[in-house]
């Protein structure tokens, strides 16, 4: 579905938004700013990263910003994301997308004298910017807290299997993240070439530096908390193999005793011994008690 938001005539620029695109919606818009097939074909295909192509009358964007509700265990491009695509020149601006985003309308609805809307320049920068914060504000209001809470369940709880899987998805948004956002540098790069560099790319670029560093961060956090997990767990097993080994230890010397006497040869000469039963119980008891003493000044215990 095509709508109109502004008129050449009355803002200096058209700008279009497509919703669902289909073919026959680009079938005009072709026509009149002689669209290249490759960037329509592009522009109607699922999936895509970031990226900025030049063509000889117009640019072509793919936009990536955070998706305001997607699942806790989903780490694919798709569900974590949502995608705009971009044609623009000085004369216009066509914005493409399968679902609403909330940015997008956000910039819709701005009063038709807003700065940001003043060029077809300032609203494809401010359409990168917001998608840029999308990705700030999901470190600082979400990933954060989820990474402090998963932080207290390594150290302070003693039941941490069920949040693995948890840490581990989160583990695989950053990392998705972190891809999109190098790819998002061709962009921040290319609109702070002196041609195109004002106080909005400079502002678009301070954005892109404050969002990788958070989300580098963040990475980093999440690599440490996996492996202090994994170490946590590695030394509770130890601990359990260290129990078990003193208990072997302990019971190896009164199993052989008892399986010496155990044996029940006619001519074994202890059988016959009044005291047989209660000196086989002292001997028992001293070797215990040799052993304790040896874990202990060994510090084993």
């Amino acid at each position: 579905m095509v709508r109109q938001i502004l008129r050449k005539e009355e803002n200096g620029y058209d700008w279009y938004e497509i919703l669902d695109p289909t073919l026959e919606d680009f079938t005009e818009l072709k026509e009149k700013y002689n669209l290249n097939d490759a960037s329509i074909k592009d522009c109607l295909e699922i999936g895509h990263l970031p990226k900025i192509e030049e063509f000889e009358n117009y640019h072509f964007l793919i936009l990536r910003s955070i998706s305001e509700n997607f699942p806790e265990n989903s780490d694919t491009l798709m569900d974590i994301t949502l995608r705009i695509s971009v044609f623009y020149d000085e004369d216009f601006i066509i914005t493409v997308h399968r679902n609403e985003i909330k940015l997008l309308d956000e910039l819709i609805n701005l009063d038709k004298t807003n700065k940001k809307l003043k060029s077809s320049k300032s609203l494809v920068n401010s359409l990168v910017s917001q998608s840029l914060k999308t990705f700030e504000n999901l470190v600082i209001n979400d990933l954060s807290e989820k990474l402090d809470d998963y932080e207290e369940r390594v150290f302070l709880h003693s039941r941490r299997k069920p949040f693995l899987m948890r840490l581990y998805y989160l583990k695989r948004q950053i990392d998705l993240i972190r891809i999109i956002l190098t790819l998002y540098k061709d962009i921040v790069d290319y609109f702070h070439m002196p041609e195109y560099q004002n106080i909005y790319t400079q502002d678009l670029r301070d954005i892109y530096s404050r969002t990788n560093t958070l989300f580098r961060n963040i990475g980093e956090n999440t690599a440490q908390l996996l492996s202090v997990y994994f170490n946590i767990e590695s030394n509770h097993t130890n601990e359990i193999m260290r129990t078990l080994t003193i208990i072997s230890v302990f019971f190896m010397p009164l199993t052989f005793i008892v399986g010496v006497y155990g044996m029940n040869f006619k001519y074994m000469p202890e059988l016959d011994w009044r005291i047989g039963y209660p000196a086989v119980w002292l001997l028992m008891v001293v070797v215990s008690i040799l052993i304790y003493i040896w874990f202990k000044r060994r510090r084993w215990l």
